[in-house]
């Protein structure tokens, strides 16, 4: 069974261009297969493969100027998830478009997953989702504010529409690996927000190590590969993936009437032309006749 590693790092990469090649060789090398991003501020992305290649890559990491306390997270897949490494330059690791944003220089108060439902729970806290809209729609912990976006960039708009609901509370936060909370909570800092909390290791962290039982969370958790979603354990969720606007599915969304494999479901009905159906409809043929 693959090894699934996801992981970031916020540290100065002064030259992410030179690191690059050797790194995307490295990779292949190992065997692995994924997405790496990388940038002026660091590392983000999952790879997947046999575990002893993930641990080579992650010690080369390690040896990085500045990226010694790199960490990551495991879960299992039963087929690989990705079907090729890729390796690729970017402004930013996770896209918020606020120059001004340095989870380097300070982030809010992380929260072990242990002790995260007796801070979300509290009369005085508002929890934010600071994922995608889609994503909040298949899981989210109970009771937490949704802010309906449809890309971490509209995040500070949405705060700036909305920061007066949340006058004398205290802010916790999370996302599915941790990663969008770094800037997420370094910006409601910069914004004036006295306390401000994130879960540590994000909901993968927290599914990994609190019981369902003992669990606030509600419904899967999508990440970004063939997998499309996880529960409890970091077991397979139940959902697939619309191929044409790359939505999760749930059984119940499969059997709509709109739902057509790979070419269209009931969410996106609407947004493509009939050249893109035809086009997701040749692509799906190619799929079935090589499956």
């Amino acid at each position: 069974m693959p090894t699934v590693a996801a992981l970031y790092h916020f540290a100065r990469l002064p030259d992410p261009a030179a690191r690059q090649a050797p790194l995307l060789d490295l990779c292949r090398v190992q065997g692995l297969c994924g997405t790496l991003l990388l940038a002026p501020e660091g590392i983000n992305g999952t790879i997947a493969g046999p575990r002893n290649g993930i641990l080579t890559v992650l010690d080369h990491l390690r040896a990085w100027p500045g990226f010694a306390a790199l960490t990551w997270k495991e879960s299992p897949a039963d087929t690989p998830p990705f079907a090729r490494m890729k390796v690729r330059l970017k402004r930013e690791i996770v896209t918020m478009g606020q120059p001004d944003v340095d989870p380097v220089a300070a982030v809010g108060r992380y929260v072990a997953p242990a002790d995260w439902n007796a801070l979300i729970e509290a009369p005085d806290v508002a929890v934010i989702d600071t994922r995608n809209d889609y994503e909040v729609q298949i899981g989210t912990f109970r009771g937490a504010v949704d802010p309906g976006t449809k890309s971490f960039r509209d995040f500070p708009a949405w705060w700036a529409a909305n920061a007066h609901r949340f006058q004398g509370k205290r802010i916790a936060m999370f996302c599915t690996g941790g990663i969008r909370c770094e800037k997420s909570t370094n910006y409601l800092l910069s914004q004036g927000v006295p306390e401000v909390h994130h879960l540590q290791g994000g909901i993968l962290k927290y599914l990994e190590e609190i019981p369902e039982q003992d669990s606030t969370w509600q419904g899967d958790c999508f990440v970004f590969d063939q997998r499309v979603s996880l529960t409890h354990g970091l077991a397979p969720g139940r959902h697939g993936l619309c191929h044409a606007c790359r939505r999760p599915l749930s059984p119940e969304d499969r059997r709509h009437p709109e739902y057509e494999e790979g070419a269209c479901c009931h969410r996106c009905a609407d947004e493509y032309t009939e050249a893109d159906r035809a086009r997701f409809r040749e692509r799906q043929r190619q799929v079935d006749r090589l499956s």
